[in-house]
């Protein structure tokens, strides 16, 4: 048989820990894949694969024995891949896992970017909110928690970090009382992420040092998204990522609770298989997604909008509208808004409740109708004043 091939199902068979499983994966039959494993051993004369109808192990022998072929292959694939890629532009099916809320409000963008880039390249994007074997579920690159990765053949980069953050609606606020010391979460209802997420208990640090909170949950959901919009309803307090909740903070919609306390971030990476010279739709994914997120202000997902929504949230809980009355006043304070906006370059996450895939900070939502948007009573009458003040300046 071929020597080299009978190496790379050698390989295969190691990583996966299943003859049929990598039968599947080189599209083969699980006999021929046996056969591939006996003719290296075979021609070595020893066992490599320690092998029973319920579990596979490998030797001595085959554990040294993988370790060096690995490097070969490796090797081989190094120059194969070098001769592609000076003839070869980035081409064919890419396939890409992410976590669903993180995909839903910050992906499209950026993938269709790359879609203008790399006309060849198919992304076929798979949302799922669970842990992902890349490896054996076939996929190219996953975008990832950074504590969910858990394999020793998997090469990971960062890509940006979120915060987590206590907030809740200024409706609920008001009736309720705020909580100023995470003990005072105990007198709240928590909607939260099941336990095999972040666990039972809280870990919040503060000037005086860390202090641990078991949560009392009123509700459970398996997606922040969910738990977002259950806090917007005002059903109860929720510890939620900042590139999810920072804008509905900039917006006066949530408040955030407890700022002088943190908690762990959340580090999102781009993960794909450990190999040196990637194909190279995979390695312009890969740049060109840390480079999207590179661009992201302290590395922070969201913070932006958290230090507008903290300013945001020190005023009064009740929100104040303001209309102008005639086409010529609506037409200057849109003009207003979209020159605010125009100057404003952090690179915010895609909502999915609103069609547009930028989002505007709080200046210019000051110099929005309405009719668009309510804007947090954050100074008295600043934001009437701000729409008048827009619209005659554009007169």
């Amino acid at each position: 048989m071929d020597h080299l091939q009978s190496m790379r199902v050698f390989v295969k068979v190691a990583d996966l820990g299943s003859f049929a499983k990598a039968a599947t994966q080189l599209d083969i039959s699980n006999a021929v894949v046996t056969r591939h494993v006996a003719d290296l051993e075979s021609r070595l004369g020893t066992r490599l694969m320690n092998r029973t109808t319920r579990s596979l192990s490998l030797t001595e022998s085959g554990q040294v024995y993988l370790e060096k072929v690995r490097v070969i292959i490796d090797e081989l694939e190094d120059v194969e891949q070098m001769v592609l890629e000076r003839t070869h532009d980035p081409v064919g099916t890419l396939r890409i896992a992410a976590p669903v809320v993180f995909g839903l409000h910050n992906l499209a963008p950026v993938i269709n970017d790359y879609m203008k880039k790399y006309p060849l390249v198919v992304p076929d994007v798979s949302l799922v909110d669970r842990e992902v074997d890349l490896v054996e579920e076939g996929f190219d690159v996953g975008i990832v928690i950074a504590r969910f990765v858990r394999s020793a053949s998997i090469v990971s980069r960062r890509l940006t970090t979120g915060c987590m953050v206590v907030c809740a609606t200024p409706d609920y606020l008001a009736e309720h009382g705020t909580p100023l010391e995470p003990a005072q979460l105990l007198e709240h209802p928590h909607l939260s992420l099941p336990a095999e997420f972040w666990g039972d208990e809280r870990v919040f640090v503060g000037s005086q040092g860390e202090v641990r909170v078991r949560l009392h949950n009123l509700m459970r959901a398996n997606n922040t998204e969910m738990l977002r919009q259950m806090t917007l309803h005002g059903a109860g307090i929720s510890i939620l990522p900042s590139y999810l909740i920072g804008r509905d903070m900039a917006r006066g919609k949530l408040v955030r609770l407890l700022p002088d306390f943190r908690l762990p971030p959340v580090e999102v990476n781009i993960a794909y298989p450990s190999r040196r010279h990637l194909p190279a739709k995979v390695r312009t994914f890969i740049d060109h997604l840390v480079e999207h997120f590179s661009k992201t202000p302290n590395g922070m997902l969201g913070e932006q909008w958290l230090k507008d929504g903290t300013r945001a949230s020190a005023a009064p809980a009740h929100v104040e509208e303001a209309s102008l009355a005639t086409p010529r006043d609506r037409t200057a304070a849109s003009a207003a808004a979209a020159a605010a906006a125009a100057a404003f370059e952090y690179p915010v996450p895609f909502d999915g409740l609103n069609e547009s895939p930028r989002a505007l900070p709080v200046e210019a939502l000051d110099a929005m109708p309405s009719s668009l948007v309510s804007v947090p009573a954050r100074s008295g009458k600043k934001a009437v004043t701000g729409l008048r003040r827009a619209a005659a300046t554009h007169a």
